[in-house]
């Protein structure tokens, strides 16, 4: 370890810039996936807001509407069904029109269809339930907001494919403009390098001390940077607790793994560390390899 930061050392202005490279990356790597971690969060639960009503013919029997819910219970593609009763069905409307008794005295509990709210997993099953609950017996109605469905759709599909472009137009650079700070602290130690492979030495051996400056340098950058991180996590929880006020916490899924990105936890800090340690190990790693091989 005292020989990589004496070698640090005497190359000063060649360690700080891809130190500075380094830390700047994954600073602003972290920031996005920070970002784009919550936005995705709040997709998650705007997306689950969209819902299916289904009303029914005013003598439709209760069991034929249960029926039909546990129909669609068993499609697996509903978080939740809730039934609202012609009598409740008349508690909210007596409540939107309490300001207008003639329109309440003109109504009465038995006028007034029950429904079916039904909430899907994902917004692309709200218009397949649709579909499925029309044509079944005593159904009146089923709406559903196709617009808003289709805009949150085209929303989501957008934010994924700019997330993932962005993330790999900023590795492809990192690993660029790495590779140049290295490679020219590397032709600093040209002949050093040539004496080695005279004697005999192989080119993991000759390679190894400026992986091994690579990977310290990474380890450096990654603490800096998720120093700073956390430090605004913390901060951003304080401040947005009060705006964000009532909505439920927000999670993230990462294939059949579901992660708290709100409020900011204990996991989604150890998380955030765990990918920007991973995205620093892997442009440390190719940028050290690739700046090498010029010279072996």
């Amino acid at each position: 370890m005292n020989s990589i930061f004496t070698s640090l050392r005497r190359t000063p202005y060649q360690t700080f810039a891809a130190l500075s490279v380094l830390f700047f990356t994954l600073l602003l790597s972290g920031g996005i996936f920070i970002t784009l971690s919550f936005l995705q969060g709040l997709l998650n639960y705007v997306e689950t807001r969209p819902r299916v009503i289904v009303y029914f013919q005013v003598k439709t029997p209760e069991k034929d509407i249960f029926a039909i819910r546990d129909k669609i219970k068993a499609t697996n593609k509903a978080t939740e069904i809730t039934y609202i009763s012609q009598k409740e069905a008349y508690k909210i409307y007596k409540k939107s029109t309490e300001n207008d008794p003639l329109l309440l005295e003109m109504t009465s509990p038995d006028i007034l269809p029950a429904s079916l709210e039904i909430d899907a997993i994902k917004p692309e099953y709200l218009p397949e339930i649709a579909e499925f609950v029309s044509g079944m017996p005593g159904v009146d109605e089923v709406q559903y907001q196709k617009d808003i469905i289709n805009n949150l759709l085209n929303l989501t599909s957008t934010i994924r494919k700019t997330a993932s472009f962005f993330f790999a137009y900023l590795m492809v650079m990192s690993i660029i403009v790495l590779t140049t700070t290295l490679s020219f602290k590397i032709a600093l130690k040209r002949d050093e390098i040539q004496v080695l492979k005279l004697l005999g030495a192989t080119n993991s051996y000759i390679r190894a001390p400026f992986v091994n400056e690579s990977i310290t340098l990474g380890i450096l950058a990654t603490v800096f940077a998720n120093t700073i991180l956390i430090g605004l996590m913390l901060t951003l929880n304080a401040v947005l607790t009060n705006f964000f006020a009532g909505i439920p916490p927000l999670t993230l899924f990462i294939g059949t793994v579901s992660l708290q990105v709100w409020p900011f936890n204990l996991v989604f800090i150890l998380f955030t560390l765990g990918v920007t340690s991973i995205f620093s190990l892997f442009i440390t790693l190719v940028s050290s390899y690739t700046a090498t091989n010029r010279y072996l």
